[in-house]
């Protein structure tokens, strides 16, 4: 694939990029695209400037060389992996135009082990996200950082505020588990809530992710795919968005989520959406967003690499006996990152299907949850869905 037909390459002499870089920052850290053999690269940046299917955020279209602007000029790091800056995708004649290319894209970077960050544009670009793993053979995990679910009518055209439902209702299904972290409960119908409920899907309220921040980290690290709304930080610091609210996450709690998003061995594309310019102060909220990138980077470049598939030898096995000893829960802990993982059972005639889900990354308070006797809700979710 010849991406030159599908972007518009950096020109760091033009606009907002035009700047006096100095050696050691983050834009002399990376390689601009010309045609390079792409499998030679870890990350590869992609901006996505596509808002017409926006409804209250248009603008965002704007965003991805106003991030650039900041992310270049953040300071490199030590360990850095190899990065190519694709540049700006070329929008298509229409947005299926631009879903269709970009999801054909992003399916071939993956193939190819690279990951690819999106810079939006609006949210609902995560559907052609999503699409890159129709031909893959694999069933995914889909995580969103959003104060809301973006769930519509099933007879509506896709939009950034109904973009999941489009995603759910997908045929052939290769969704297996959607997590949503923040949501904002003044913004959800209880129809929402009760929906998510029976799909046996996980959502995580804004107020309960913000007592212990670091019990999102299992969560992330169980995403194939994330998809980072920026109207789910507080407007205080991120007030580049139409919809953003007084509430939400403060700009520390959203760049340590992204730096557990890098550091997930399991994660392969990710996306920052709903970055609007036109009404950002300073360029406050693009800087947030490129120090977000950065930490992801940062968290790619200290991945473990201890996802426990194949052999477990090497990690501490923990069984523990639950209701009356009829029930056990085996747990697995990394002597690498000290992370655990959940062992959910299932019929070996179906284990290969399930096999990448078989194991639920868990925290250290699931497993003393499990010591006094209760099922982790991870757990149980899970074997839910197998059934």
């Amino acid at each position: 694939m010849n991406l030159l037909e599908f972007f518009d390459t950096i020109n760091l002499n033009e606009g907002d990029l035009n700047h006096a870089y100095k050696k050691n920052q983050f834009v002399n850290s990376i390689e601009f695209y010309h045609n390079q053999d792409i499998s030679a690269f870890d990350i590869a940046i992609l901006g996505v400037g596509e808002d017409r299917n926006s409804i209250t955020n248009q603008g965002c279209a704007l965003a991805p060389n106003q991030v650039r602007k900041y992310l270049y000029q953040l300071m490199g790091f030590n360990n850095l992996p190899k990065i190519i800056d694709l540049g700006n995708f070329k929008i298509g004649l229409t947005v299926n135009d631009t879903y269709f290319a970009l999801s054909s894209i992003v399916e071939d970077l993956i193939k190819k082990n690279v990951i690819p960050i999106i810079i939006g544009g609006s949210q609902d670009l995560t559907y052609a996200n999503f699409l890159a793993y129709k031909n893959l053979e694999q069933t995914i995990n889909l995580v969103t950082i959003d104060s809301k679910f973006d769930l519509g009518d099933t007879e509506e055209e896709i939009t950034s505020t109904n973009y999941l439902t489009k995603i759910i209702l997908h045929q052939p299904n290769y969704l297996f588990n959607f997590s949503n972290i923040g949501y904002q409960t003044y913004f959800i119908d209880k129809e929402e809530v009760t929906l998510m409920s029976k799909l046996f899907f996980d959502t995580y309220r804004l107020g309960h992710v913000q007592k212990n921040i670091e019990e999102v980290e299992p969560i992330v690290r169980n995403a194939d795919v994330i998809s980072f709304d920026i109207s789910a930080i507080r407007q205080a610091e991120a007030p580049g968005n139409k919809s953003a609210s007084p509430n939400g996450f403060y700009g520390e709690q959203a760049c340590q989520i992204s730096r557990y998003a890098g550091l997930s061995d399991k994660l392969t594309s990710i996306g920052f959406y709903e970055t609007n310019p036109e009404k950002d102060i300073n360029g406050q909220t693009a800087h947030s967003v490129a120090q977000m990138i950065w930490y992801f980077i940062d968290g790619y470049a200290n991945r473990k690499n201890d996802f426990p598939i194949g052999s477990r030898k090497t990690y501490l096995k923990y069984i523990v006996n639950i209701q009356n000893g009829q029930n056990e829960i085996i747990f697995y802990k990394s002597d690498k990152s000290e992370r655990w993982w959940m062992d959910v059972p299932y019929p070996s005639h179906e284990k290969i299907k399930y096999e990448r889900h078989l194991l639920v990354p868990c925290s250290y308070n699931d497993y003393k949850t499990a010591c006094n006797n209760e099922v982790p809700d991870r757990w149980w979710q899970t074997f839910q869905k197998l059934l």
